[in-house]
């Protein structure tokens, strides 16, 4: 399908986040797994609980709005679930990956972020108000996590890899 209108480009815009977040339900568990840090963990346990919220959302959206999603895979998320694969089969497992899981989890979240930010400008504008609330619930979510991450990097794991 060809995209030419704002709802075409709201159908398809929403397809790719969906396939990211499906994606990021298998990543966030791998990244759980390589992390040393305790904190590091928990937030990505809690973020996949968030994700799996988030894909929820985006299901209340299809239903309300009747659309129905593409079959299509996000390349971008793609890309980045397959670096920071990179890293946790390249870093020995310690600080330094966890401060690599870190790095990895944020590209993510801004990736995330300007995605939410675009459908809820293309839902503004096609006049879906439910769907904005919705999004904008989904937004914040994200960037409170990456805030956090941002707050876990300062912190502790940066000073454990700096052998502190």
């Amino acid at each position: 399908m060809t995209t030419k209108t704002l709802k075409d480009l709201f159908i398809h815009s929403l397809s790719d986040i969906y396939s990211a977040e499906k994606q990021m339900t298998k990543s966030l568990p791998r990244m759980a797994r390589a992390s040393t840090s305790s904190g590091l963990r928990s937030a990505f346990e809690q973020h996949l609980e968030e994700t799996q919220g988030q894909i929820e959302r985006i299901d209340q959206i299809v239903e309300t709005t009747g659309i129905k999603l593409k079959r299509i895979k996000c390349v971008a998320m793609e890309g980045l679930v397959e670096e920071g694969q990179e890293q946790i089969d390249e870093i020995v497992k310690g600080p330094v990956l966890d401060t690599a899981l870190i790095a990895a989890a944020q590209k993510v979240e801004h990736y995330e972020i300007a995605s939410y930010g675009s459908l809820i400008a293309l839902a503004k504008q096609l006049g879906e108000t439910a769907a904005v609330k919705l999004l904008g619930d989904t937004l914040k979510e994200e960037k409170a996590t990456d805030e956090k991450l941002s707050l876990l990097a300062e912190e502790k794991v940066a000073a454990e890899a700096l052998g502190k």
